[in-house]
Formats: structure tokens, C-alpha cells, sequence
């Protein structure tokens, strides 16, 4: 049976000095470090078979797909909104230097279920629509590969899911950094293994210990 290999790739790195909680807000594209990290994206799938191209919506996702898709100027870049960023009510907020939005009593009701968690979109709302994204772009990539851009969050929830994690977490435990890839490959139908790896490591900025929305 023929294999599909679907490459989940995060986006480069946000223009973000105020440190916005971007969120699925308009208007956030990458920085100077984001477009080299989607110039070296592009030269990575360069010559990969690459048959299949899908993006989120947003533009920090089109802007990274960029580069990959004029690498393969065969293929159209198919925009799919089951792949786009988790809906947060802190969208479009800073959270301040040490995340004091979170202290304030008007934040608490949203902060009140952290395993659903109640200040977003239900991690089982997101696996569900990103594993119908990924096996919609395996069908169309059988003996070949897809790249599909997308966002931190749905796309550990996806790996979480396909290795049997909980979708309960520490976000700074996530392994998704800027420009990673997350690759699903799969027999027919089943999924039958999750790789990772990170073709620009040498260009993401160390990351904090501590969580920091819009990082």
C-alpha cells in the first residue's frame, strides 16, 4: 500500500514588539527573522515530492508557505480553515511582562477550567479538525507529500493526539518551535508514524522558561 507524508509546519517568527496575543487576529506578519526562516523552509522542501500544498488563512502562515510554494510553482496553495490558530479570548491583548493580565479579577472566569481549557477553543474541538485537515491532505498526496501551514497549538494537539499524549499541558513543554516540522506519514488511511524536526534550529531565538503569550 502506498504511503502519504504530510509535513505540519509552524510558522516563522511574528513582527510582535508589544507582545500581542495575536491569536487569529489580522494584520501579524513575520519579522525580518521570520522571512529568513521562510526562505530556509522553502530551500528544505526544494526538492522534496512534494504534490500537495495547504495553509492556514492567516497571514504569518501565507507569508511562510511562501517561499515553499514558489519552490514547487506547479501546485496551488489550498487556503484551509480547519488548520488556522485556536480561537483565545485574549486575542488582540498584551499580557504584560510578567503575564499580569492574568491577575486581574475580570480574567479569572476565563482562567476558571484549564482542561478544556475555558479561555479558548476545546483541545478536542481542535484534534477533531486537525485530523480532518491532515487525512484530507494524505488523500491527496498518495506516493508523494503535503506541506500544510499551520499555528503552535493545534498543531501539538495533533501530535499530542497521534502519540497518545494527553491534550492537557504545560505550554512551554510543546515541541513545536517557529518553523518546525511535525510529519505524519501514512499507510492508506492509518496513521503509522509522527517525526519532528527543526530545519532552521540555528535561527530561533532562545525561548524563555517562562510562558510568554505572543512570544
Amino acid at each position: 500500500m502506498e504511503h502519504s507524508v504530510v509535513h505540519l509546519v509552524r510558522h516563522g517568527q511574528v513582527h510582535n514588539p508589544d507582545g500581542v496575543l495575536y491569536g487569529r487576529t489580522p494584520g501579524f506578519g513575520l519579522s525580518d527573522l521570520g522571512r529568513q526562516m521562510a526562505q530556509r523552509l522553502g530551500e528544505h522542501f526544494a526538492d522534496a515530492p512534494v504534490v500537495h500544498l495547504v495553509s492556514s488563512p492567516l497571514q504569518r502562515a501565507q507569508e511562510t508557505m511562501a517561499p515553499i510554494a514558489a519552490a514547487h510553482p506547479g501546485l496551488e496553495v489550498h487556503i484551509d480553515d480547519r488548520v488556522i490558530e485556536a480561537a483565545n479570548v485574549f486575542e488582540g491583548r498584551s499580557f504584560g511582562k510578567r503575564n499580569e493580565i492574568l491577575l486581574r479579577p475580570s480574567s479569572w472566569w476565563a482562567l476558571r477550567n484549564p482542561l478544556r481549557p475555558s479561555w479558548g477553543e476545546a483541545y478536542t474541538s481542535i484534534v477533531a479538525r486537525m485530523r480532518a485537515a491532515l487525512a484530507d491532505a494524505a488523500s491527496h498526496a498518495v506516493g508523494g507529500e503535503a506541506v500544510v501551514l499551520s499555528h503552535e497549538l493545534p498543531i501539538w494537539m495533533a501530535r499530542s493526539w497521534a502519540e497518545g499524549r494527553s491534550l492537557v499541558h504545560d505550554p512551554r513543554r510543546r515541541q513545536t518551535r517557529l518553523a518546525s516540522v511535525t510529519t505524519f506519514t501514512y499507510s492508506g488511511t492509518h496513521l503509522v508514524r509522527v517525526d519532528y524536526s527543526e530545519p532552521c534550529s540555528d535561527l530561533v531565538p532562545v525561548k524563555s522558561k517562562k510562558f510568554r503569550p505572543g512570544a
